[in-house]
């Protein structure tokens, strides 16, 4: 009912009575207060004027789901949403959708994370209200050998997504994080299903540090916030949109074409390993310079004695970053 209500009065520049509100839908005036009283919970303002009814202020800082489904403009990507205010893992509860059968481009958003998770078990800190923390299920058709790659073109619209919409410097660091004037801002987390030649579901979390702040004293010096760098409010709900529309473009090209290799002159154009020294930390590990990204998505890097060694898994620091 809410949602029938919230319709009639964005389409509405002036007020609407709560009669003409139960005409039109059908329903009393006592279920009219209710449907209102539920949208400002939702975060919605509504101004309410004797005898002249209802009238909604419009505010671009709304996020829920009902505003990313509206805002969004993907043909695949967010057309079934689930928002939660607070959630476990947004991984977690989009593998169990998945699982279940939920379509290819199902999206699972939380203001809250209480088991957020990064790389290799780490936790990820996911303040509420400051940040975009979401999951997103892709059903490709590629052999799991390739679902890596996922990662890359990921980032790559991450990073693109956030550099149109702030005009930060934003860049990637191989192979799952999104960097800016050093600092990490984003980090994305691949989790894939699949059997020994058959990928069923992949599910793509995507954390992105919106308008954080404050972040603990064993994070100031690593991690920054879009806000810190650019000094201003950013709108969490354009910025959803803009990665969702620029990672759908990338994803069905990508599985048009079945490579990577139309994206590796972008990728890397803001990879910032490239040129750098770095530290390969594997069974063996060595340090080197960072020469080349492979049409694979593999970091070519140069030991000291001019050997070059590609690199398909493992952490990769990057020296005095």
């Amino acid at each position: 009912m809410y949602q029938k209500i919230l319709k009639i009065l964005k389409q509405t520049e002036g007020y609407v009575s709560g009669e003409q509100l139960g005409e039109m839908l059908g329903v009393s005036r006592a279920a009219i207060w209710k449907g209102i009283q539920k949208l400002k919970e939702e975060g919605y303002k509504i101004e309410a004027v004797s005898n002249k009814g209802y009238h909604l202020i419009p505010s671009e800082e709304i996020y829920n789901g009902m505003e990313l489904q509206e805002a969004l403009h993907t043909k695949i990507f967010g057309k079934e949403i689930y928002f939660f205010e607070e959630i476990d893992s947004t991984n977690t509860y989009l593998k169990q959708l998945a699982r279940e059968g939920k379509k290819e481009g199902t999206l699972v958003v939380a203001e809250l994370q209480t088991a957020g998770k990064g790389r290799r078990g780490r936790s990820w800190q996911t303040p509420k209200g400051e940040g975009i923390w979401m999951s997103l299920l892709l059903c490709p058709h590629i052999a799991p050998s390739e679902a890596p790659l996922l990662t890359l073109l990921a980032g790559l619209a991450v990073c693109k997504a956030i550099r149109k919409q702030t005009k930060l410097p934003a860049d990637i660091k191989w192979p799952n994080d999104i960097l800016i004037h050093g600092k990490k801002v984003c980090g994305i987390l691949t989790e894939l299903d699949a059997e020994i030649d058959n990928v069923n579901f992949v599910v793509t979390g995507i954390g992105i540090n919106v308008n954080t702040v404050c972040f603990p004293e064993e994070l100031k010096q690593s991690a920054t916030s879009l806000n810190l760098e650019k000094g201003e409010t950013i709108c969490r709900k354009k910025l959803l949109c803009a990665v969702l529309e620029e990672f759908e473009k990338i994803y069905v090209q990508y599985e048009k074409e079945s490579s990577f290799l139309p994206f590796l002159c972008a990728y890397k154009k803001y990879c910032i390993n490239i040129g750098k020294q770095v530290q390969v930390f594997s069974k063996s590990p060595f340090q080197g310079l960072c020469v080349d990204v492979t049409p694979q998505g593999e970091l070519v890097v140069e030991k000291e004695n001019g050997q070059r060694v590609t690199v398909f898994s493992g952490e990769v620091s990057i020296r005095n970053l």
